[in-house]
């Protein structure tokens, strides 16, 4: 292994090469609790809509939609493929609702546009979220203008992450070739796939995340054999890379 030091410490971080993203040309970031740290409340106000709008649609208490939305979260991927299955719902209508929220809490971020901007290649959105969310995230962040294209939950025609089929459309609507792509994201279920199909892939463990917006089970697996690198300093574990790659 290299000595190279990677930006997080401690149990999270991987004693991993850097140099493994030499070559890289694609640049594949998640969107929510990736791109911004979880501590700005965007998730949570999602959240918080979600089981709203699952008491609404379906007559049901504050507690049972609460549990139902982590029930087809983690049944389906997203509480929308759920409802979909389970209730026939309009989707623009669930879409719509849940991503009113407030957005003042995220503030731009000049470190990460430089970092994302100095990284070679394309660089790309891919979330289980809605392009419009996207779109009022990344620009609130001050970094929309680094990215090629979002591809959101619609252009995966309403299927999430972490199937299969999801990363096959994207990569078939990018181009992408995925051993010269690499991956950033805060669910390590959702590296699964990119890695077998040869991407390098990173977790993103923002800084108290896991006391405060995770529960158990979406936390395994810190140090599966498809989660290469652990950080939870994403502008600086870019640095780091950037780094490496202007050595070459």
């Amino acid at each position: 292994m290299s000595d190279i030091p990677l930006p997080a410490e401690g149990p999270h971080a991987h004693s991993q090469d850097l140099r493994v993203f030499r070559g890289v040309e694609a640049w594949i970031f998640d969107l929510d609790n990736t791109l911004y740290p979880a501590e700005v409340d965007l998730f949570s106000q999602i959240n918080r809509q979600i089981a709203d709008y699952i008491a609404r649609t379906l007559n049901v208490g504050e507690e049972d939609a609460i549990a139902q939305r982590r029930a087809y979260y983690q049944k389906y991927g997203t509480t929308l493929r759920g409802l979909m299955i389970e209730h026939k719902i309009d989707t623009d209508d669930y879409l719509r609702y849940v991503h009113d929220i407030d957005y003042s809490n995220v503030k731009p971020d000049p470190a990460l546009g430089k970092a994302i901007e100095a990284l070679p290649g394309r660089k790309y959105i891919f979330t289980n979220g809605d392009r419009p969310h996207a779109e009022r995230t990344a620009a609130a962040l001050g970094i929309s203008h680094h990215f090629e294209d979002i591809f959101d939950i619609v252009a995966a025609d309403l299927m999430p992450k972490p199937n299969r089929q999801t990363y096959d459309r994207f990569l078939e609507r990018t181009g992408v070739s995925p051993v010269r792509a690499a991956m950033f994201e805060d669910l390590q279920r959702n590296l699964e796939v990119p890695h077998h199909l040869g991407m390098r892939t990173a977790l993103i463990v923002p800084k108290g995340t896991r006391d405060i917006f995770r529960d158990d089970w979406e936390l395994e697996g810190d140090n599966a054999a498809h989660v290469d690198f652990v950080t939870d300093d994403l502008a600086g574990f870019l640095n780091a890379v950037n780094g490496q790659l202007s050595a070459m």
